[in-house]
Formats: structure tokens, sequence, C-alpha cells
């Protein structure tokens, strides 16, 4: 890859990363429509890093207040909102971790046809407008309990679907569940932060066992572009959401979904 391929495609990663569209879905249909080679390893963590910088970032008070209440939790002190909030990241990312550490080598062998991506793209992208259009969306984040987060959880692990959109989701099943359009969208970039970190420790474990050698600029590069990406998305998505609804997701998906067919099937 060059690194005009490297910033186009951590920019268009950073962008997709978090809203609910699919990322590997636009990972798949852009390097083919552009006659690219397969991006990488190199790639892949470096994206995984950007995104994560970037979600640690935006999140970092809350992020800190869940991480002190949940340790003074642990040692006898009085669990308070925040501490039950890190319990509830901890739990409901463990089901996709799970099976992403046991099944990723046949997932990416087997569920990476256009086809399946494609349809992937508009059947959950319909699931998400039926969520927006029909659920209560009166609850917050806080007001989650073990049930609500256990069935996020699981349902979070047809994210490993490609072009099923991890967070597209965690919040149509956020929606399903009460929460407002904002609420459900912060707790779904909250689980991002364990699951997006997981992904990262096994693509760097690949890629220092891989006999090539590491291109430290290309990584440097794509982490950048990915994290000034992802950040911007999150602030401008937040901002957003109430107002705008997931509508215009559940629009494009669909029309993203058919283009694939179209095109790469």
């Amino acid at each position: 890859m060059d690194n005009l391929e490297i910033i186009l495609l951590a920019l268009l990663q950073g962008l997709t990363e978090f809203l609910p569209i699919s990322s590997s879905a636009h990972l798949v249909l852009v390097p083919r429509l552009l006659g690219w080679t397969e991006h990488g390893l190199v790639f892949d963590v470096a994206v995984h890093i950007g995104s994560l910088v970037a979600v640690l970032y935006y999140f970092r008070h809350e992020a800190r207040s869940m991480l002190k209440s949940w340790l003074r939790s642990l040692f006898g002190g009085e669990a308070d909102q925040d501490s039950l909030l890190a319990w509830w990241v901890i739990i409901g990312t463990l089901p996709a971790v799970l099976v992403g550490f046991m099944l990723q080598g046949p997932i990416e062998e087997t569920l990476r046809a256009p086809w399946i991506v494609a349809l992937s793209s508009i059947g959950f992208g319909l699931l998400l407008w039926l969520a927006d259009a029909r659920a209560p969306r009166t609850r917050t984040e806080f007001e989650l309990n073990l049930k609500d987060v256990l069935i996020i959880g699981c349902f979070q692990v047809l994210s490993l679907i490609p072009g099923t959109s991890r967070s597209g989701i965690t919040i149509t099943l956020g929606l399903f569940l009460g929460l407002t359009r904002k609420a459900a969208a912060r707790f779904s970039f909250l689980l991002a932060i364990p699951v997006i970190f997981a992904s990262g420790v096994l693509q760097s474990v690949r890629m220092v066992t891989e006999v090539h050698p590491i291109g430290w600029l290309d990584l440097m590069l794509g982490a950048v572009v990915s994290a000034i990406s992802a950040a911007l998305c999150i602030h401008f998505f937040l901002r957003l959401v109430e107002r705008v609804g997931m509508l215009p997701f559940v629009i494009y998906r669909v029309l993203l979904g058919v283009v694939i067919l179209a095109v790469l099937s």
C-alpha cells in the first residue's frame, strides 16, 4: 500500500468505525472499485490503534471516573452508577471477545464474500430503522440492568459478520431496550474500548509473528489519520444523532448493500 491508499483507507475507517454503517463493507467495496491490493495486517493494527486512541480521548473523563469507581468497588467501596456502568461494559464485551478469539480465522475465510457483506448491510440496516421507529427511547445508559447488557453483548457477536457494523447492532439493541439515541450510541462507543483493544492485541500478535518487515511509518500514518477522523466522527455523531435520527444511516446502508451486490457479486 502506498501513502495515498493508507491515508484514504484510514480516513474511511475512522469515519465509519463508529457510525452504524459498517466499516468492513466500505473496506471491501472501495479497494475493489479502485483496483487496490488487499490491505494488510499493518493497516489493520494502525486503524485499531487510531480508533482506540480516539474513543479513549473522547470519553477520557467518563473512562477515568468509571475506572476509579470500579476499582473502589472491588476493594469494598460503595458501588455507584459509574462502577456499575464499568461492570456493564466488561460483561457486555465478553461474548464478542471470546467468540472473536475462537472464530476469527473461520469468519475471515468464509464470511467476507461480497454478497454476505451486502445482505448484512441491508438487513441489519432495516433492523436499525425498525428499532429507531418503534422503540420508546426514554432510558439512559445508567438505567441498564444485567439482562439488558447480556442481550446487547450477545447480539454484539453478530458484528463479527462483515457488513453488520458493531456500532450498528449495539445501537439497534440499545434502542430496542428503550435507550435514547444518544444513550445507545454512548454505550455502544464505551463497549468499543475493550473490543477494539482486544482486536488490536490479536492483530498485533499476528503482525509481529509474520516474516515480513513491519512498516512502522505506514503504521504511524494510518493510526494518526484514523484517530483524527474517528474522534471527529464521534463528536459530531453524538451532537447530531437526536436531531437526525437513524433514517439517513439506514438509507445509506441499503444503498451501499445494493451497490456491493451490483458491482462485486
